[in-house]
């Protein structure tokens, strides 16, 4: 059988996807994984081993490569990429190249609306409104299109409407991940758990300094390079009165700038797309705390579990296959064989309250769900920091729950508009904080991960976690350290236990 291969790479998180022609997800990875570089822009040669297991006949990319370089130098960034399709793939398939390029059809897809097809055909909905926000896409910020299937079950896109560079939410969060002294496409998340530290009382004075037209993302100036290289919003109050502007109510104002912002757009697509079918796409879909709201606006809601630019390669080959993908989850990724280590786990839970899992497919996506984990008991007062001291990252950071979904409304306020978290894609409010505090954050919220009843081992995992302690969750952070990618491979999970001192089951 032959398949499509949609890839990611040469910008940012670099990844892999491959769909058969029956519409199967039959694998998809991140750069990152095997290379070792947090964020990797380019495909490892390790990826596309992974990938050339199936026979591949076509290769999808997921933007047009002449038309980022021609934002790049509006941008006055002159590092530019190759200009054509087969100049990138030449530069990216390292030595497969040869034998991929000559024997595979190639196409290229716009940027937004590879994410759009990542997110819509994956969703189970027939027509939907979609939306994209992301720093930047080419030369869109943002898009709201109409999504359906038509007669012949091809997934057909009507863009709506736009916004372009260089006027963007995601490029205002990015700047003021910067300014705060974080890394910038990349530590937005970090931005989000520090915002709970502060108060937001000066979101409206950031409105004002930073934006022309708030309702549709127009700024006054050009974030793109970072705040201190504008003119006049590097002098804004809100980031220079020593009053109020510590790293905590900044991160704070513009989270709720973000939000606020998000909902503009969300409120516009309701307006002009008749539908109460919601997709949500982009790397700032990937704010879980703003997702939390948009159950206000629509009933139903999908946010593939990979909306940022590692996830196009998906929706790239989603939209050379035309039809709607056989979603199933997120374990997508390199296997670890073997059966899922239900009772190790449980054993060194009971024992040392900490241990690790790399067992099954990596997940697809910046969340680990169980596969490539560090889990915890989520009741003792101090595992918080102790996972913190193992992972070497800030404490101000959230930690999340695994929980059985059956049990989520018993211990969490779950959104409106989201009766289920299976990717850790909200936050809610933690009904017993004090009973649960390794996973309530400063705000008492928690972003959940509620785990069906789907036979997988993770499941199995809890259910007997549950049995021994009465306890139906437990906390679940990423198998990795600040700055590293995920634990990929059985070699990676030996290196994990060895250095830190933890046990990886697998």
């Amino acid at each position: 059988m032959k398949h499509i291969l949609g890839i990611s790479a040469g910008f940012h998180d670099a990844a892999a996807s491959i769909i058969s022609r029956e519409g199967e997800i039959v694998f998809a990875g991140h750069s990152e994984r095997y290379s070792k570089i947090k964020n990797d822009r380019n495909i490892h040669p390790d990826l596309i081993k992974d990938c050339i297991q199936w026979d591949i006949d076509t290769i999808s990319y997921y933007e047009r490569p002449w038309m980022h370089n021609i934002q790049k130098i509006y941008s006055g960034e002159y590092e530019l990429t190759p200009w054509s399709v087969k100049g990138v793939l030449s530069e990216q398939l390292s030595e497969y190249k040869n034998e991929l390029i000559k024997k595979c059809k190639i196409s290229k897809f716009p940027h937004h609306l590879s994410h759009a097809a990542a997110g819509f055909q994956t969703s189970p909905y027939r027509e939907a409104a979609v939306v994209v926000i992301d720093a930047i896409g080419e030369l869109d910020t943002i898009s709201i299109y109409h999504a359906a299937y038509d007669t012949n079950g091809n997934a057909k896109y009507k863009r709506l409407w736009r916004q372009k560079y260089p006027h963007s939410f995601g490029l205002f969060y990015t700047a003021i991940t910067q300014k705060i002294g974080l890394r910038p496409m990349e530590d937005e998340y970090v931005t989000m758990g520090m915002a709970a530290y502060g108060s937001d009382l000066s979101a409206v004075m950031m409105k004002n300094d930073f934006f022309d037209d708030f309702s549709v993302g127009k700024l006054k100036e050009n974030l793109h390079l970072g705040i201190d290289n504008t003119e006049n919003i590097s002098q804004s109050q809100i980031l220079n009165d020593p009053r109020v502007a510590n790293k905590e109510n900044i991160a704070a104002s513009a989270q709720r700038v973000v939000e606020e912002g998000i909902l503009e757009i969300i409120r516009r697509a309701k307006s002009i797309v008749k539908s109460d079918n919601l997709v949500f796409m982009g790397g700032v879909a990937l704010n879980c705390v703003a997702n939390s709201r948009l159950g206000l606006i629509y009933p139903n809601i999908w946010i593939m579990p990979n909306p940022g630019d590692a996830g196009s390669s998906l929706g790239a080959a989603a939209l050379k296959y035309k039809k709607a993908l056989n979603w199933k989850n997120a374990y997508l990724g390199h296997e670890i064989s073997g059966p899922y280590p239900v009772k190790d786990v449980v054993d060194h839970l009971i024992t040392d309250k900490i241990v690790g899992v790399a067992s099954g497919k990596a997940e697809f996506g910046p969340r680990a769900l169980g596969n490539r984990s560090l889990l915890a008991d989520p009741r003792g007062e101090d595992i918080k920091d102790k996972v913190n001291q193992i992972k070497k990252r800030q404490k101000f950071r959230p930690f999340a729950p695994a929980i059985l979904e059956e049990y989520v409304h018993d211990y969490f306020d779950m959104p409106a508009g989201f009766s289920s978290s299976p990717y850790m894609q909200v936050v809610a409010r933690v009904k017993f904080p004090e009973k649960y505090p390794a996973i309530t954050h400063a705000d008492g919220t928690a972003r959940v991960q509620t785990v069906p009843k789907d036979g997988s081992g993770f499941r199995k995992l809890l259910e007997m976690w549950y049995v021994w302690t009465g306890c139906p969750m437990l906390l679940n952070t990423s198998l990795n350290i600040r700055g590293e990618p995920m634990v990929n491979d059985r070699k990676d999970a030996d290196r994990f236990e060895n250095k830190y001192g933890v046990t990886v089951c697998s």
